[in-house]
Formats: structure tokens, sequence, C-alpha cells
């Protein structure tokens, strides 16, 4: 682990709504990664601009949206350079829709990016599922897959682009970032804490 506090870095994109998801989400990662492990965290998140050289202080960043991601050509080196160069990049698509304008749009990307086929569906054995806590049927559901906003499935897999066969980019279609959009002290109403793949995602990305 690294010896600097871990940073959650949102990143900010030209094209679309980066911050669609409320600063309580982030929030609420932060207080699990300090209550279930001993990883030294900032206590608020960073924005952090796609084109900015300061992206490359940081080993994760969260990305998310609704609407159109279109990377200009500084975000698109900055993109492609961060992850071939070791940083992880979690992305969630807050339509939770796999034929909505976000997921063609990034997929899109990804494509342009690092070439057709490079964006993979995850088996269930993934280590990100076992990372930290176990997930052996795969990626949990949310509550906002059959809401009627998205395309009414449940999506049983995540997507990522592996480099030098770590995963360096994770992408998922079930909206976690509106799952876990609540305020950290009202985890003690549920049955199970729904943030605990969250700890194994920024785990993971911390030993990759």
């Amino acid at each position: 682990m690294p010896a600097a506090a871990f940073t959650f870095v949102r990143l900010k994109y030209q094209s679309g709504d980066w911050d669609a998801v409320d600063e309580r989400m982030p929030a609420n990662l932060l207080h699990s990664l300090v209550q279930y492990t001993k990883v030294p965290v900032a206590p608020k998140e960073k924005v952090v601009a796609l084109d900015s050289e300061e992206l490359f202080r940081y080993p994760f960043c969260y990305l998310s949206g609704h609407r159109l991601v279109q990377f200009s050509a500084a975000e698109k080196k900055n993109f492609e350079q961060y992850v071939r160069g070791g940083g992880f990049v979690f992305v969630d698509d807050c339509n939770h829709d796999i034929d909505g304008l976000f997921a063609r749009s990034f997929e899109e990307q990804m494509r342009v990016c690092f070439g057709a086929g490079a964006l993979k569906k995850l088996p269930q054995s993934h280590p990100v599922y076992s990372q930290f806590f176990q997930f052996p049927e795969g990626p949990p559901n949310t509550g906002f897959e059959l809401n009627g906003w998205g395309d009414d499935l449940v999506h049983d897999y995540l997507k990522g682009i592996e480099i030098g066969g770590r995963l360096r980019v994770l992408y998922s279609n079930k909206d976690y970032g509106c799952e876990w959009d609540y305020d950290f002290r009202n985890k003690r109403f549920l049955a199970e804490d729904n943030t605990k793949f969250g700890v194994n995602i920024i785990l993971y990305a911390l030993t990759a």
C-alpha cells in the first residue's frame, strides 16, 4: 500500500455531466476504507481535470455521468497515458443502460484509445471480486437497475481493460455511484453494507 494517504479523485471532463453523483458517495467509500482497512485516507474527494498533468499524481480515479463522453485531444492523450502507465480508472454509467448515450460514447472512446475489443467482460473469478470481501457470483446488483430509467436489465457482469495482465479500467453499467450516494451514517440501517464492493475496487487499484 502507498505510504501517502489515499485520495479519491473524480475526473472532470469537458463533454458531459462529470459531477452527476453527489459528493456523499466518495465520502461514504472513504468512511468504509477507514472502517474496514488500515489504508490512510484524505478526508475529502479531489476533483481533477482529465486534461491536467495533476492526474498523474494519483493511482485511482473515478469517472461517471449520464451524458456524452467525448474526450478532447488533451483528455484522450492523458487518459491513454494514465492507463498505460499504471493508473486505474473506475467508470460508472449513471444511466445504468448498456445502450444509452453514456455507454455508447464512452465505449467508443475506449475503442479509439485502446483498439476494438479492448473492453471485455470480466469473469466472476476476476480478483477484483475477491480482493478483500468475497463476491463469488460477480458484481453485486444495485437497486437502480430495475427502476425503469435504464434498460430494465440486471447486468451480471462488469467490463474492463487490462494492460500488462492487470485491470486498468473497470467499467460498470450498474450505477454504483447512485447506489452508494447516501450519508455514511445511514449504513447502520442496512442489513448489509452495500459499499463493500467499493472497498474491493479501491484496494485492487492500490495493489495493481
